[in-house]
């Protein structure tokens, strides 16, 4: 390997490194896989918390026209239960930030 090349293999390691926090050249690329792999799961969860507001606004309509409240206390009280069960404590966090953003869309 020539010092051009060795600078030049370093340099690209320090940047990836930087980059990702790893001290090696593997651990990085483990990372931006991984990295990638998360960012695609999170469109797919924003995705899929769009869908949910537009459901629980469908679900809201349909209260509020036949004369009934906006809210179901007893089924949110089902839904962080269920989330709770599956999460520990920050599934009951969770569930209530997906609560707060399905409220009040009608």
């Amino acid at each position: 390997m020539t010092a051009t090349t060795a600078a030049a293999t370093t340099a690209t390691t320090t940047a990836t490194a930087d980059k990702t926090g790893a001290r090696t050249h593997e651990a990085a690329v483990v990372i931006e896989g991984a990295r990638e792999r998360i960012d695609t799961l999170d469109d797919r969860i924003i995705g899929l918390v769009q869908e949910r507001m537009a459901v629980s606004a469908v679900i809201q309509e349909a209260r509020i026209a036949s004369g009934g409240r906006r809210v179901n206390l007893s089924r949110e009280m089902e839904i962080l239960g269920h989330y709770s069960d599956a999460l520990g404590k920050p599934g009951t966090t969770l569930a209530m930030t997906l609560l707060e953003l399905c409220r009040g869309r009608v």
